[in-house]
């Protein structure tokens, strides 16, 4: 019990790296097909995994060069956003004063509805005048007031301001910047540390180790090549939609909206918010149908792809039980948050892999099986 919960802490302590080291773990089992590949072609490993790993930049650059112009015309039209949102706001109070209006009128019985306020009482006159006036009361100085001192907090240095600010960041960018180059070294190093990690093994130990190795990968790669897969089906068909009913950033809110989507229980409401806050810039969407009709079509898409796609492109290959799932999404969504939610049925599918291939782990596999 001490390990295990010693083990947590340092999960979640150390967070920030472990998140870094599993990420890089799984763009390395990508990738690694396409350096064999390479490889195959009589390239030495070290040259093609630097060219496989600049050309997933050279990707992830243009990707994020078109996300960047999509934003920048979405920063644009801002101020019709915020002019949008606040017509939305008054047609909403308008139309709420309008129902307040008609309950009073129909709960209240018409009787009470034009009564007039009833006039303030006057109070009672004696019939007698008073005889003398009180005299007045004498004058008490008031005591000498003590000014007030007021300590004025010293101004904050921009710098100080800016290290606070950036700080929160810091940790994060740091260990970001670190995945390509483990990418890199896990790559054009792979037979040296597969040959130093069955070495820790000996006898029948070491193919099973072997075994848990490549289980791993293959697991890996099905997992995120499906998920990839039906993203890219979800983001084309929710493009195609948001075209014909004339979306503004269809580029940007389609792909966005496919792969919200696949976010484990919370993909469905995540999916449907993108395209209608880009609804609401657009003038000619005044009436709700519209917007009921965006809700029903990605809802359509979503049911279909997770109820009837995602078992078989991925759930074949994963074959976790659904309440290992949940648990497994609660678990590391709690120690490492939004990426935990990401990375739990990945992990959690690698430690069945391993389960699969260990004779004394049997047990624990069909326990996490379906």
């Amino acid at each position: 019990m001490l390990a295990f919960a010693a083990g947590i802490t340092l999960l979640y302590f150390g967070r920030i790296f472990f998140i870094t080291v599993a990420v890089a773990c799984i763009i390395a089992f990508l990738l690694d097909p396409v350096v064999t590949a390479f490889v195959k072609l009589r390239l030495p490993r070290p040259v093609a995994s630097f060219i496989v790993c600049t050309i997933a930049l050279l990707i992830l650059y243009l990707i994020g060069l078109g996300l960047y112009t999509q934003f920048s015309g979405f920063a644009d039209d801002l101020p019709n956003y915020s002019q949008r949102m606040n017509d939305i706001v008054d047609n909403i109070a308008t139309r709420a004063d309008q129902f307040e209006k008609r309950t009073y009128q129909v709960v209240i019985p018409k009787r009470f509805q034009d009564t007039p306020p009833a006039p303030a009482l006057q109070p009672a006159e004696n019939g007698r005048k008073r005889k003398a006036a009180k005299a007045p009361e004498p004058l008490v100085e008031p005591p000498p007031t003590i000014p007030e001192v007021r300590i004025h907090p010293e101004p904050t240095p921009i710098f100080t301001y800016l290290y606070s600010y950036v700080r929160s960041f810091y940790d994060v960018l740091l260990m970001a910047s670190f995945i390509p180059f483990l990418v890199y070294f896990m790559l054009s190093w792979r037979d040296h540390m597969r040959r130093s990690f069955l070495y820790l093994f000996s006898g029948p130990g070491r193919q099973v180790a072997g075994k848990s190795w490549e289980g791993v990968a293959n697991m890996v790669r099905a997992y995120v090549i499906g998920n990839f897969m039906l993203g890219v089906l979800l983001s084309v068909l929710s493009s195609l939609f948001f075209v014909s009913i004339r979306l503004p950033y269809w580029p940007l809110i389609g792909p966005l909206s496919g792969f919200l989507s696949l976010v484990p229980y919370v993909g469905l409401p995540m999916a449907v918010l993108p395209p209608m806050l880009a609804g609401l810039i657009v003038r000619g969407y005044a009436q709700p149908t519209i917007y009921v009709m965006i809700a029903v079509v990605i809802s359509v898409l979503h049911l279909v792809a997770m109820n009837l796609l995602y078992p078989k492109l991925v759930g074949s290959r994963v074959h976790l039980n659904p309440l290992v799932v949940t648990v497994a999404l609660m678990f590391w969504g709690t120690l490492w948050g939004g990426i935990g939610l990401l990375l739990a049925i990945p992990i959690t599918a690698a430690i069945k892999a391993v389960c699969d291939n260990v004779t004394s782990l049997h047990g624990y596999a069909k326990l996490l099986g379906d």
